[in-house]
């Protein structure tokens, strides 16, 4: 908003007012970009902070403390009156981050029937688009205000920040989580609360009682087995390459530069903000489609079909020029809604439904905690140099990207075996079928009939087959694709 850098980044804004800047390169100042990346540096530290504190007072305590965070950030934000205050009120807000981040997916995965926990996990992609979307919407309307609508915007934060706290505070913690601090009785209410009065929970307290067994016998601390342990070695790849991969999608410069990148192709400012609500509208939309099939496509059909996707759109997406044509702006435009719909349908979601389910429940936490905490210094090394690199690389930042995500996209095909459908207790069972990981697991007798089990399941049910639904999207957006390159121009983009 011209008016928070009128208060607060003048010679940001007068920058963007010459005629002789160069349009990829109005907005690099490293001041501004620490406004936005302190709060992905103070996440990470949070997050590691989160993940021994979880294991002791479970996943509702760390949720309420995140957020309290945020609801204290969000009031020195509207508060501020100088760039210091503005930076502690993010870093607060980066706390709640990683508290919240750490504990709510594991929630979700823990508590959600087996057979829908890929829908309940992506729902918090889903409310995360839709926390974006509402975000933007709500500038849309304050940046109409003159002198003081960003104070709006910022304090706003604490309407979602204090439905945390009363949420937290409503539900009752994860079985698992109660049981493994030795609590049986109580895990055993808060499963039947969460199953319904009539359900029987017997069987299912028994897996979970025998899962945390199995995490008491380890003595050794979770983070040292994860980096020094031989039957670890395959989660320890997945807890990094996750999120390596999809922070270098470019997804995440999008989500948070997105303003900044259509006032780079010639839009004022109320017209980049409703350009970044159709963008979180259509990633809405991505991730919609997302909780209906995930859990019957599976992980890997939509890994795959959205890298596939994505490499096409980031390398449409080069231009040589300094400044763009209008012509051009709205084919960028458009392309970056294609992209964003499709990481939306794909690796947005998956990036926390996979890492909340693939890790046996000793180090459920440590991996969850790592795999937030290598999100998020990507993110915050990402939002601190991007404008320069778009200043300094211009075009050729798509190209950067697109390596990524052909790299992320071998990646999967190659070494993530698919985890549809499998109970977390047997989740281990998963990675001793795989062609490549067996040779690091090694199995109980229990967990080879459980292996033998999903083996059957998966060949009765004929799972590598696509799903209908997803099949429908790929052939409609490589019918543009070929329709495009056959015009031989963007105009057909346009349309």
């Amino acid at each position: 908003m011209e008016s928070f850098l009128e208060k607060f980044f003048p010679e940001v804004l007068r920058g963007m007012r010459s005629a002789k800047r160069d349009a990829y390169c109005k907005y690099d100042n490293q001041l501004l970009t620490a406004f936005t990346s302190s709060m992905y540096i103070a996440g990470m530290l949070a997050s590691l902070a989160a993940s021994s504190v979880t294991r002791r007072v479970g996943r509702r305590a760390i949720m309420l403390i995140g957020g309290t965070m945020f609801l204290a950030g969000s009031v020195i934000n509207a508060g501020a009156v100088n760039i210091a205050m503005l930076i502690i009120g993010r870093i607060l807000l980066g706390f709640g981050v990683g508290f919240t981040a750490q504990a709510a997916p594991l929630y979700l995965a823990e508590t959600s029937p087996t057979r829908w926990r890929g829908a309940f996990t992506t729902a918090y992609h889903f409310f995360l688009v839709a926390g974006t979307l509402a975000a933007n919407v709500a500038n849309y309307f304050t940046n109409r205000i003159p002198g003081w609508g960003w104070r709006v915007s910022l304090g706003l934060a604490a309407a979602p920040a204090a439905v945390i706290v009363m949420g937290a505070l409503s539900v009752s913690d994860t079985p698992s989580s109660l049981m493994l601090r030795g609590e049986p009785e109580r895990a055993r209410a808060s499963l039947q609360r969460i199953r319904g009065a009539d359900a029987d929970v017997e069987a299912e307290l028994r897996d979970i009682a025998g899962a945390v067994e199995e995490a008491r016998r380890n003595e050794e601390g979770a983070f040292r087995r994860l980096l020094r342990g031989k039957g670890y070695r395959h989660y320890l790849v997945m807890v990094v390459a996750i999120p390596t991969f999809f922070d270098l999608t470019g997804m995440v410069v999008i989500s948070v530069f997105s303003p900044v990148l259509f006032r780079t192709v010639g839009f004022d400012s109320q017209r980049a903000i409703l350009g970044a609500v159709i963008i979180s509208l259509v990633s809405l939309s991505g991730v919609v489609l997302s909780t209906f099939v995930v859990d019957r496509c599976g992980r890997r059909f939509l890994f795959l079909a959205g890298g596939t996707t994505m490499l096409i759109f980031q390398h449409l997406g080069k231009h040589g020029a300094v400044t763009m044509p209008k012509n051009y702006a709205v084919g960028v435009v458009v392309l970056m809604c294609l992209y964003t719909f499709s990481i939306s349908l794909s690796w947005g979601p998956l990036k926390w439904v996979v890492p909340s389910e693939i890790y046996p429940v000793d180090m459920r936490s440590a991996g969850q905690a790592i795999t937030l905490s290598i999100s998020l210094t990507l993110s915050f090394a990402q939002t601190q140099v991007f404008i320069s690199m778009l200043c300094a690389m211009k075009y050729a930042i798509f190209l950067f990207y697109a390596g990524w995500v052909l790299a992320m996209t071998v990646f999967v095909a190659a070494l993530l075996p698919e985890t549809k459908g499998v109970p977390l207790e047997a989740m281990r069972s998963v990675w001793a079928g795989h062609w490549f990981w067996r040779r690091f697991v090694v199995l109980d007798a229990k967990q080879e009939v459980q292996l033998n089990s999903i083996s059957e399941e998966r060949q009765s049910t004929g799972i590598l087959i696509p799903c209908p639904t997803a099949t429908l999207v790929t052939l409609l957006l490589s019918s543009l694709l070929q329709s495009a390159a056959e015009s031989g121009s963007w105009d057909y983009l346009y349309g």
